[in-house]
């Protein structure tokens, strides 16, 4: 068991080492990307990464306060829905309605690593990279052509 404060360097190790190992790679636009803050350039609209001591996922949130508008962004998405399959090459799981960790409700789109690891684990580090370089990279390619039918929204 780690102490808080060790936890959090873990992790902070982990996520330094990820964002390091992603910096060269450039975006599908051909410009720098920050892969662990991606810009959408839509306010409420992110593309998150997330471990814990027991497993992975990486999901697209809808965050935006006003339901309605929230909605619309995500109806938006299901418009897009084969286009991002096919980017992705697997099917995500798509929740309307989803309660993040502190009870706020958003939406979101996202997909789990099925098996079990740790960030706590220095070994366990490549398959986390291993699992959220790809589908990151395949979430770029699929903004860079849907995010005009986003515009809307900005």
């Amino acid at each position: 068991m780690y102490s808080r404060e060790e936890a959090r360097k873990l992790k902070e190790k982990f996520w330094t080492s990820y964002g390091q190992y992603m910096n060269p790679i450039p975006s599908d636009e051909g410009g720098k990307a920050n892969w662990l803050n991606y810009k959408t350039g839509i306010k409420h609209l992110y593309f998150r990464l997330d471990a814990d001591n027991k497993t992975a996922a990486i999901y697209i949130e809808i965050s935006h306060p006003d339901a309605g508008i929230r909605q619309l962004l995500f109806e938006q998405f299901l418009e897009y829905k084969n286009l991002l399959h096919a980017e992705l090459e697997e099917e995500w799981i798509w929740h309307p309605l989803y309660h993040d960790a502190h009870g706020k409700a958003t939406a979101r789109i996202m997909y789990t690593l099925d098996k079990k690891v740790s960030v706590f684990k220095p070994e366990d580090w490549p398959v986390l990279i291993s699992f959220f370089k790809p589908r990151m990279l395949a979430l770029d390619r699929f903004w860079s052509s849907a995010k005009y039918g986003f515009d809307i929204f900005k």
